[in-house]
């Protein structure tokens, strides 16, 4: 199919527009390609901006059903207009919650195309400090389901694309990337302060990783004139360390990064770390911030230890190389320089967008 046919898309994804960062940085910055070519889309998501602060609320449970109802409602009523599509393009699950029927309407009775498009080890049931209840409900199950079913299936790693060959021969590897012309920019000149600054950035789901670089942390701030930053959407309220917390915000979430000299990203080693993109590194690189990261899953791929950032294993290694980028500039210029160029070639929007033209046999 070539761009001189009129085509539809659907675009389904959990998560308001603009707010989940796994729909943000995996298709949300491709749609302004499609209307500079003759495509039209159509953008759904399961739940609205003004709900969407109350789903990671404690309690609230009758709230919670109900946002949940009205988000399955507008999927059932969603589904009539599903003959009107010729792609219909699902991230993570058309809800988050019950089995796949929208997906089995879709493409049993509709016979449509699924592109199917994961970037977590999402079959793997996780339950969630805020909503714990909800786990059972997911229906974990259903994701090997909608593989089976799809069209094509978009991952983000080799891991992920090696579960998915298993129920569909058509995978591909997309990987997560960032805007590095309009958003991630590089940063030449890096502000000269009395204090460097090593930081994080993530979600509060992530916090049990920090049990492995805290003892190299609290090291370096023994040795060094350094501030620890954590950039999440919740404080994590750690006793054992001094740390300075900047509540994430969309609007100033680039100038936040932009603080860090160092970004780290630990990450303890198990199937469900093995699914994650590595979305972390791409970030600190794209802006030119060393990373120093667990070689766990994709992160072998993104850094070469020593070029263009370091991979730590044990807390030695982490106070290690930390260390060394606090102590060598000529080290640290070159790592920074080198991570981004590698983001650009391999990680940016610029660099992917063919891969993901071609899900819909566009070529731009």
């Amino acid at each position: 199919m070539n761009s001189s046919k009129k085509i539809k898309i659907l675009f389904l994804a959990p998560n308001p527009e603009g707010i989940g960062a796994s729909q943000r940085f995996r298709f949300e910055h491709y749609l302004p390609y499609l209307s500079n070519l003759n495509i039209r889309y159509q953008y759904r998501t399961f739940i609205n901006k003004n709900d969407y602060p109350y789903i990671y609320k404690r309690g609230l449970i009758l709230k919670k059903i109900l946002i949940i109802l009205k988000g399955l409602v507008n999927r059932f009523f969603l589904l009539f207009t599903i003959p009107n599509y010729d792609f219909i393009y699902i991230h993570r699950e058309a809800a988050p919650i019950g089995p796949p029927i929208f997906e089995w309407v879709t493409s049993k009775f509709f016979n449509k195309k699924i592109i199917y498009d994961f970037d977590d080890s999402i079959w793997i049931r996780q339950a969630s400090e805020v909503n714990p209840f909800a786990a059972p409900l997911k229906c974990s199950w259903k994701v090997t389901k909608i593989i089976s079913w799809s069209w094509k299936v978009s991952v983000g790693n080799q891991f992920l694309k090696n579960f998915a060959l298993a129920f569909n021969q058509n995978v591909c590897i997309i990987p997560t990337v960032v805007d590095t012309e309009n958003v991630h920019t590089f940063q030449k000149q890096r502000v000269k302060k009395n204090r460097k600054i090593v930081g994080w950035t993530g979600t509060f789901s992530n916090f049990n990783n920090f049990s492995l670089v805290l003892p190299a942390i609290k090291r370096i701030q023994n040795e060094f004139n350094i501030q620890f930053f954590i950039i999440a959407d919740k404080d994590p309220k750690l006793i054992e360390l001094e740390y300075h917390y900047i509540p994430w915000n969309k609007k100033t979430e680039i100038n936040d990064l932009r603080k860090l000299d160092i970004g780290i990203m630990p990450l303890l080693d198990g199937e469900v770390q093995r699914g994650k993109c590595g979305f972390k590194a791409i970030q600190y690189m794209a802006i030119g911030i060393p990373p120093v990261i667990s070689p766990v899953g994709v992160n072998t791929e993104i850094v070469k230890d020593g070029e263009n950032g370091f991979l730590a294993q044990s807390s030695d290694d982490w106070y290690i190389k930390i260390k060394i980028l606090l102590e060598n500039n000529e080290i640290y210029n070159s790592i920074s320089l080198k991570a981004r160029k590698t983001i650009e070639g391999e990680y940016s929007v610029n660099s992917s967008l063919p891969l993901f033209m071609k899900l819909f046999e566009l070529y731009p």
